[in-house]
């Protein structure tokens, strides 16, 4: 049960982040969401920080596992 607890905490960021991508893409090319009130520059900056988040997110999901576990070094 834990282990798709887990799953279920990388899968959001993912989708997250995936969906960013797609919003930048669609920036690039002018095709306005509806969201967005059809302006391009908003989709642009929101998808580049749903990008960060997500990825953010599951680099510091995994980092506190390894932490957590012993398997980095320490850097002082």
């Amino acid at each position: 049960m834990m282990r798709l607890i887990a799953l279920l905490i990388m899968v959001i960021p993912g989708v997250l982040a995936a969906y960013g991508i797609i919003l930048i893409r669609d920036s690039f090319f002018g095709e306005a969401a509806a969201i967005f009130f059809n302006n391009v520059l908003i989709q642009l900056i929101a998808g580049i920080i749903l990008i960060v988040v997500g990825i953010g997110f599951i680099g510091g999901f995994i980092l506190h596992r390894d932490r957590k576990r012993n398997r980095t070094q320490n850097n002082y």
